[in-house]
């Protein structure tokens, strides 16, 4: 299955960079999770832009599944097609503020 993920993974992220634009922002695919009988997959993208533009993305991208899974399998050869489900992952963001506040902490020396 981590083979599977990370295949899906790849195909999802170049299907983006060719078939979509997010202008003012940067969405990038940070994992896959495909259920272990391949019907459901859900899709964890980072968005680097306002809450709004994110938002915005994750719509889009849920409202073109059927269109991004129809793509990726022309490439991805599976017995099912997984249904797509796009959801924000704010690890990325959440990474930066800690990295923020431990810098503030080493500056109250």
């Amino acid at each position: 299955m981590p083979r599977v993920a990370e295949l899906m993974k790849r195909e999802i992220s170049a299907c983006l960079e060719r078939d979509f634009e997010f202008p003012e922002i940067l969405v990038t695919i940070h994992s896959v999770d495909v259920a272990p009988n391949l019907r459901s997959g859900v899709v964890y993208v980072g968005v680097i832009g306002n809450e709004k533009q994110a938002d915005e993305a994750l719509e889009k991208l849920n409202g073109r599944h059927a269109f991004i899974q129809s793509q990726v399998m022309k490439r991805v050869v599976l017995k099912y097609t997984p249904r797509l489900e796009f959801r924000r992952d704010n690890s990325v963001e959440r990474g930066v503020h800690l990295v923020n506040l431990l810098d503030e902490l080493g500056d109250i020396d």
